[in-house]
C-alpha cells in the first residue's frame, strides 16, 4: 500500500461503525452574522445543505451561484479587479493552485487547519481541503448484461466496441472531473500514451458533459452505459436506488482533493473567514456524513459510515496538487487539439 493509499484508508478506517451526529462531536461557534458571497463548484444540492447548518452555526447568510470549476476560475480572473464574490467552496484543489498562479486567492490558515493531513491543504494558505474524492468507473447494470460485459476494471476495457457511442463523461474544458480524468491517465500511461488513448476512447464517447456529474443520471436510466465519474457523484446516483456498478481501474486513478478558499479582496472577509474556520472543523464532516453527502472528509478523526468510501482495496496514485495546477490549463488545451478537433 503505498503513502497515498495509507492516508486515505486512515480516513475511512476509524470508523465504519456508524455513529450519531451529536451535539458533543459539534465545535460551538459564535453566531457572528453578516453576508458571504460565494461561487461553489461543489453541486448544488450538497452546497445548499452544507451553507444551511453553517447559517445555523454562525448567523451568517450565504449567497452561492453554482459554477463548473472551469467556468468559476475564468470568472473570479475576469472579476479579479473588483471580485463579486468573497469565496470559493468546492471543486479539486488544482483549480485553486491554478488561481493561486493568476493571483486570485488571498491566504488565511483556519482555525483547525492543523488538524488536516498536509496533503489536503496549501503550505502557503491559498486553500483548505474539505473532502477526497478519487475518481471511478460507473455502468449501468442492464447496459453490462446486455453487451455480455462484466464492469470495466481496467483502463483499456473503454476502448472495447461495445461502447461505442455508449460513454458519457465530462469536458475538459469545464470540468475538474475531466481534468481529473486526464491526470490519472497521464500518471498511468505517460503523457503521450494517455493522449493517443483519449483519441481512441473518443470513438466510444455519446457526449460530453459540462458538469462532473452530468453524465451520471444517463447512465443511471440507461441513456448512456458507463462513464467515469468522482466517488461523490456515482454514489449519490446509486443511494437514488438505481441499479448501476461501481468499479475501479487496476492501472490506478488520482483523487481529487475537494477545497475552499477565500477571494483576494472579498468585501466580506470576516464572514468569509468564518467559512474557512467552520469548514476546518469536525462539525463539516459530520454535516456531510449525516446528509450521506460522500466526500471522504479531510478531518481524519470524523467517523466515516459509508463502506463504499473504503479505499484500502482501490490502487490510488499520487499526482501532486502543485503539478496539476502548473499543468491544468496545458493538458486542456491538448485535449481539445489532440482529441476533440482530430
Amino acid at each position: 500500500m503505498n503513502k497515498l493509499q495509507k492516508v486515505v484508508s486512515v480516513l475511512v478506517l476509524i470508523a465504519l461503525c456508524a455513529l450519531p451526529l451529536s451535539a458533543a462531536g459539534v465545535q460551538e461557534q459564535t453566531k457572528t452574522g453578516g453576508t458571504l458571497n460565494v461561487y461553489s463548484i461543489m453541486p448544488e444540492k450538497y452546497a445548499t445543505k452544507i451553507f444551511e447548518e453553517f447559517t445555523k452555526d454562525t448567523g451568517i447568510t450565504v449567497n452561492f451561484v453554482r459554477l463548473s470549476s472551469g467556468e468559476a476560475l475564468a470568472r473570479i480572473i475576469a472579476e479579479k479587479a473588483n471580485p463579486q464574490v468573497d469565496a470559493l467552496w468546492g471543486g479539486p484543489a488544482d483549480t485553486y493552485e491554478a488561481g493561486v498562479l493568476e493571483g486570485v486567492f488571498d491566504t488565511y490558515v483556519p482555525a483547525e487547519a492543523d488538524k488536516i493531513p498536509a496533503q489536503f491543504k496549501s503550505a502557503n494558505g491559498y486553500w483548505t481541503g474539505i473532502g477526497v474524492i478519487p475518481l471511478t468507473f460507473m455502468s449501468n447494470a442492464a447496459f453490462l448484461k446486455e453487451k455480455g460485459l462484466k464492469a470495466p476494471t481496467s483502463w483499456y476495457d473503454l476502448l472495447d466496441p461495445a461502447y461505442r457511442n455508449s460513454l458519457q463523461m465530462a469536458d475538459a474544458r469545464t470540468s475538474g472531473t475531466a481534468t481529473e480524468r486526464i491526470y490519472s491517465l497521464v500518471k498511468v500511461m505517460g503523457e503521450d500514451e494517455a493522449f493517443a488513448y483519449q483519441k481512441k476512447l473518443h470513438q466510444n464517447i455519446q457526449l460530453y458533459t459540462k458538469g462532473g456529474a452530468g453524465g451520471a443520471m444517463p447512465v443511471a436510466t440507461g441513456q448512456a452505459g458507463a462513464g467515469i465519474f468522482y466517488i461523490v457523484d456515482a454514489l449519490d446516483i446509486q443511494q437514488q436506488g438505481y441499479d448501476l456498478v461501481i468499479s475501479y481501474p487496476k492501472e490506478g486513478v488520482t483523487y481529487g482533493v475537494e477545497a475552499s478558499g477565500i477571494i483576494k479582496g472579498a468585501k466580506n472577509l470576516q464572514s468569509a473567514k468564518a467559512l474557512m474556520d467552520w469548514a476546518s472543523s469536525k462539525r463539516l464532516g459530520e454535516v456531510m456524513v449525516a446528509n450521506l453527502i460522500n466526500y471522504i472528509p479531510t478531518r481524519p478523526d470524523v467517523t466515516v459510515t459509508n463502506p463504499a468510501l473504503d479505499m484500502s482495496q482501490v490502487k490510488l496514485l499520487e499526482a501532486d496538487i502543485a503539478w496539476k495546477g502548473e499543468n491544468r490549463t496545458r493538458l486542456v488545451e491538448r485535449w481539445v487539439a489532440d482529441v476533440i478537433q482530430q
